[in-house]
């Protein structure tokens, strides 16, 4: 069931319940899971996913320094090769 066909669930007597929050996971291609957000968690969880944003900008900024560390090996390997060790 998406977010919004959570929202717009009545009871019996047509009155409308929520607001609801909704927590989407993506697991990987194709596989999601996710689950109604108590209320009262949501600020916890909105921290949490900011914690994981950034988290994952610092891996991200890592993964860049370790690309850049095995392009100059990769040069200094080639230079060596072609007899340019001085």
């Amino acid at each position: 069931m998406s977010p919004a066909e959570i929202l717009r669930v009545k009871c019996a007597q047509g009155e409308r319940h929520g607001p609801l929050w909704y927590l989407t996971v993506t697991l990987g291609p194709g596989r999601t899971t996710g689950g109604i957000i108590a209320a009262d968690q949501v600020d916890q969880v909105r921290g949490c996913i900011e914690n994981y944003h950034q988290w994952k900008e610092h891996l991200e900024k890592i993964s860049e320094i370790n690309r850049e560390l095995l392009r100059r090996q990769r040069e200094q390997q080639r230079k060596r090769q072609r007899g340019g060790k001085r």
